[in-house]
């Protein structure tokens, strides 16, 4: 008998109307007789010429199931010409991410693509790629953590408060969200929003999430996710304000564990049945958007956008509340995600991870790093970029060689000579481990116009440790 797994690893989608259909054809076909050699032969024809099977009175049903869920077939045959696309920052991009572009251009179901000038490896997808594709959704290109977002408060607070209300603005972070892995709020202070009256049933992977999106509603997380405070310096009118320079409120953070739990789901799903692409492009596996995979997927992903959103919203609302502020002017954006657009006269599913939609006229923000300036840019519409630009200034090194190769003393100087005071903050997150924020920008002065720039000054991130429990236990132990 020939298991589901065999026949995975053999190359045949793990798809639930044809794999039990081919484990009963191959274990009948076995049982009658046939020899392995004769299996793998049928087996390859189903792959490559499923419609030559249609008159074998044993395969064919087993071929019209295979043509029915994968119209573009289950082998990789890559498009004769890989898809257009252009990149953005030479002098800034790593030969790790311009390979990945190049193989994700070599999709069938690739349109086109761009590369931002913040890009470094990713998984499948390089973090800072934008890609289009026809009627399909790539899970891991949208990434992990689905609907990762940045949004920013002007406060009607004087930016002297920075030092004037050192300690206040400071406590407002503090209780009004949770950092670190698995952070949430405790029984009692969940926040509540209209999200969570959204139907959680969409998908068989997103109903019984609804409890932990629930307790982890509002809160940052961890990884370079953060929420600070700084300057923000108006040179010209812009955002409904007078030229000059406010106190904001900027966060950064997407849909927390849900998110993260409905991108495995997803694209483990998607590798199950693309089995059959090459080593270095498996997690480029897509969902076809006709499928019930695909819709489930799409589904999902929206109701993560709009549960990253709310978690915004909430951290905002409630740190003004904590200090009695209003709010002057607001800009927000997703950057990991897929939208339905029209590109050069086709609908196409455009994946933008770790990139900014900079569709002319809509404002975004692109952080630099904890100790060097973020802008709020308005999108100029380039065509080229698929209406993107960079999501940030793009990691120099990985974390593990940023811990390795920091010194913590030297950070912490780094800062202190900056005028930035961290909060908590991981030496993986150190400014030296990212790009020159300048650089980045100045490498995309054709897909944005920068209306305004923020300078960080109070920051708070996940601590080491990862639990703000632990990190204030030990302050009082001290």
């Amino acid at each position: 008998m020939i298991s589901a797994k065999e026949l995975n690893e053999l190359g045949l989608p793990n798809h639930p109307q044809v794999m039990p259909l081919a484990m009963r054809t191959v274990n009948k076909a076995i049982a009658a007789g046939a020899s392995q050699s004769e299996m793998l032969e049928q087996l390859d024809r189903l792959a490559s010429e499923p419609h030559s099977l249609l008159i074998d009175e044993l395969f064919a049903p087993l071929a019209e199931a295979v043509l029915e869920a994968f119209p573009t077939g289950i082998r990789f045959i890559p498009r004769v010409e890989p898809a257009p696309w252009k990149k953005w920052g030479d002098i800034t991009l790593e030969e790790p991410a311009i390979d990945q572009m190049q193989k994700a251009a070599q999709l069938p179901v690739a349109m086109r693509g761009a590369l931002m000038p913040d890009a470094h490896p990713g998984y499948g997808l390089p973090i800072g790629g934008v890609l289009a594709v026809k009627d399909a959704v790539i899970p891991y290109a949208v990434g992990v953590d689905i609907a990762c977002r940045m949004r920013m408060t002007v406060l009607d607070l004087p930016v002297v408060a920075l030092q004037q209300k050192h300690e206040r603005l400071i406590r407002a972070l503090e209780e009004e969200t949770r950092f670190g892995l698995g952070a949430a709020f405790e029984k009692g202070q969940r926040r509540d929003h209209a999200v969570m009256e959204e139907d959680w049933a969409i998908s068989p992977r997103i109903a019984h999430l609804k409890d932990k999106a629930w307790k982890q509603l509002g809160t940052s997380g961890g990884g370079n996710h953060f929420v600070e405070f700084g300057e923000l310096i108006l040179d010209n009118p812009a955002l409904g304000l007078e030229k000059g320079s406010y106190l904001a409120l900027l966060s950064h953070s997407g849909s927390r564990g849900s998110g993260e739990q409905v991108a495995e789901f997803y694209s483990k799903l998607a590798m199950g049945l693309r089995p059959y692409l090459p080593q270095g492009m498996k997690h480029l596996a897509w969902l076809e958007l006709a499928s019930a995979e695909g819709r489930e997927y799409w589904a999902a992903m929206q109701l993560m956008g709009k549960y990253a959103a709310a978690n915004h919203e909430l951290i905002h609302r409630h740190v003004l509340a904590n200090l009695g502020a209003e709010a002057l002017a607001r800009v927000e954006n997703h950057h990991n995600f897929a939208w339905q657009e029209e590109h050069g006269g086709e609908v196409a599913i455009v994946h933008r991870k770790g990139a900014t939609p900079a569709g002319k006229g809509v404002l975004g923000i692109i952080p630099g790093s904890m100790a060097s300036p973020g802008f709020v840019v308005c999108g100029k519409g380039n065509a080229g970029s698929l209406n993107s630009c960079s999501h940030g200034a793009g990691r120099l090194m990985s974390r593990t060689a940023a811990v390795k190769n920091l010194d913590r003393d030297k950070v912490r100087r780094f800062l202190e000579d900056a005028g930035i005071h961290l909060i908590s903050g991981g030496l993986d997150e150190a400014p030296m481990a990212y790009k020159d924020i300048h650089a980045v920008m100045a490498a995309q002065g054709d897909l944005v116009d920068i209306l305004a720039c923020f300078q960080p000054r109070l920051v708070k991130m996940a601590p080491d440790d990862g639990s703000d429990r632990k990190n204030r236990y030990r302050k009082k132990q001290q």
